[in-house]
């Protein structure tokens, strides 16, 4: 009995190891697969971080707003850039960005690691664009403009202008409005909204007029919108600089005397065209608040958007006797000054037989 329980105790103990090593040798298996599946994952996903896209030139494309995956996809494919289909829609689903697609412009450089190129789409981590402003006239102009360099639809921007309660709101009327967009290059998000627009012009606004030119104002009893459209009359007077503070200061003799203007510009401004380039007595019967031949002091609002050195042209105040002045017979683009009449005249008539000896009739 004694030996039965001995060869019992024995076959048992055996059963036991040999169970736990089958049960160590599969945690060794499962182990080892598990370790081979993470290093082909791993380097699954070093050989995905590696893809580049397929663009071998700077690239730049714009995600209009609520566009979604297949429409990134479409602009992509029209650039050239995605070289493996399969393989970019599998980073992208890692990356979670089909379905956080955010709109803009964005630039992508040469054969640019697929991953970062993700990354910065799912970020909205947006190029800026370049926006102009020069000299504008018209507020349809500026919006059109606006309207092929930004998303923003134009029509709504000048509806905006052209509304008293939105222009009442950034202190300025339908006619004045203008002058809140100083001329300058200035770097937007291509979808910048109208509203987001105008809060960055009124800051830009308020930049430019600080305390000094502000306090130039004053000295002036003008108020800045009153310089801004004073100043659009310089800038369409002359290109140039040198001679603005002069021509500034013929309008500003004028206004102290209480003259009419008559300013050409704003003639041309109330007519609508500024291809004239001789203006007829037709052109000065013209019913417009614009006619400062007809109509003293200035006009309701700027004749287009002026440069800073025209603006600063009429604050210097330059001091001159000057009530007159008219372009040159030698045609060089700058004028002839004159205190009189009798002078100013003269000089009229040498250049108008000049554009009559060039044919100029119109």
């Amino acid at each position: 009995m004694k030996r039965t329980k001995t060869k019992t105790k024995t076959k048992t103990k055996t059963k036991t190891k040999t169970k736990t090593k089958t049960k160590n040798a599969k945690h060794i298996v499962v182990a080892v697969v598990a370790l081979v599946l993470l290093v082909c994952a791993v380097s699954g996903l070093l050989v995905l971080r590696g893809q580049k896209m397929a663009n071998r030139e700077e690239v730049k494309i714009f995600i209009p707003t609520g566009s979604d995956y297949a429409a990134v996809v479409d602009s992509l494919d029209a650039h050239g850039c995605i070289g493996n289909h399969a393989v970019f829609n599998s980073m992208a689903r890692l990356r979670q960005y089909r379905d956080n697609v955010k709109g803009g412009c964005y630039i992508l450089k040469p054969q640019a690691p697929v991953w970062s190129v993700l990354t910065k789409l799912y970020y909205g981590n947006q190029d800026a664009v370049k926006v102009v402003i020069n000299k504008h006239r018209m507020k349809k102009q500026l919006c059109d403009y606006l309207d092929q360099r930004l998303e923003m639809n134009g029509d709504t921007l000048l509806k905006m202008l052209n509304d008293d309660s939105v222009c009442a709101s950034y202190g300025h009327t339908p006619l004045t409005i203008i002058a809140m967009f100083p001329q300058n290059t200035y770097e937007l998000y291509w979808n910048t909204t109208p509203q987001k627009l105008l809060g960055r012009m009124q800051k830009e606004s308020d930049r430019f007029w600080s305390k000094k030119r502000m306090a130039k104002c004053k000295a002036l009893n003008l108020t800045a919108d009153e310089v801004v459209t004073l100043a659009s009359i310089v800038e369409e007077e002359t290109n140039k600089n040198d001679e603005k503070a002069d021509i500034a200061s013929v309008y500003l003799n004028r206004i102290r005397k209480g003259m009419l203007l008559q300013a050409d510009p704003t003639l041309k401004y109330a007519v609508g065209d500024f291809s004239i380039r001789r203006l007829l007595n037709k052109h000065m019967e013209i019913e417009s608040p614009y006619n400062t031949y007809k109509h003293r002091g200035l006009p309701p609002g700027p004749i287009c958007i002026p440069s800073a050195a025209s603006i600063d042209a009429v604050l210097q105040n330059k001091q001159t006797d000057y009530l007159y002045f008219c372009a040159r017979a030698d045609f060089s683009g700058r004028h002839a000054f004159a205190t009189t009449l009798a002078q100013h005249n003269a000089n009229a008539a040498a250049f108008h037989a000049e554009m009559n000896k060039r044919k100029i009739y119109k």
